[in-house]
């Protein structure tokens, strides 16, 4: 079975990373992989989602191309990019690259109050450290989209058809990303999910795995 881009990324934040992660929030490394087994599938889908039409999949391309392909081409690993979001701090502007919120804000526009507070409630660490964590792994997943895209050798409506799949992939799966990202997306469709029914799941979710 192939690995989907959420597994993979799953797989590599993992260890050292991990506790780095946990380690800037404040929280325990359980803590932090359940939120961040939450927030992945969530950005990958919401991404999905706006590569649906092809003006959007184009966005995105130019925006891999503009700002992350030219650091995966130099080597950098999620180790490197890690460190330098974690220790990047307040002394300068950060990059287009680097600048998680802005990525967020492109991600989610209007629902990313609602992906903060939903993933702050569904998993317990509350949207303070909901939003600092989305922050931090916004430009992992650009990152990592950059390395399959120069890997793959893909134009835009490949991007658009990969994370398509994936988008699907995480709503057929359901579990908590799933479920968060169907309840921030869709919130403004008739079918919503409430955040009601996410703290039911949440709680479900986290007494799963204590």
């Amino acid at each position: 079975m192939n690995n989907s881009i959420v597994d993979e990324l799953l797989g590599q934040l993992q260890g050292p990373l991990l506790g780095q992660i946990a380690g800037q929030l404040g929280t325990d490394n359980s803590q932090a992989q359940n939120a961040i087994t939450a927030a992945i599938p969530m950005i990958v889908g919401a991404l999905g989602r706006n590569a649906q039409s092809p003006k959007g999949a184009e966005d995105l391309f130019g925006a891999l191309q503009r700002d992350h392909v030219p650091a995966a081409a130099g080597g950098l690993d999620l180790g490197g990019l890690l460190g330098s979001l974690l220790g990047g701090g307040a002394m300068a502007a950060p990059s287009r690259q680097m600048d998680g919120g802005s990525i967020l804000g492109h991600i989610f526009g209007g629902a990313q109050p609602r992906a903060e507070a939903g993933l702050g409630q569904a998993t317990g660490i509350g949207s303070d450290k909901s939003a600092q964590l989305l922050k931090i792994l916004a430009p992992i997943v650009m990152a990592f989209l950059a390395k399959k895209v120069m890997a793959g050798g893909m134009n835009s409506g490949s991007l658009g058809g990969m994370l398509g799949q994936e988008r699907a992939q995480v709503q057929q799966q359901g579990g908590l990303g799933g479920t968060l990202m169907n309840a921030v997306l869709d919130q403004d469709g008739d079918g919503q999910v409430g955040l009601g029914d996410l703290l039911k799941m949440g709680a479900t979710f986290l007494g799963g795995r204590r």
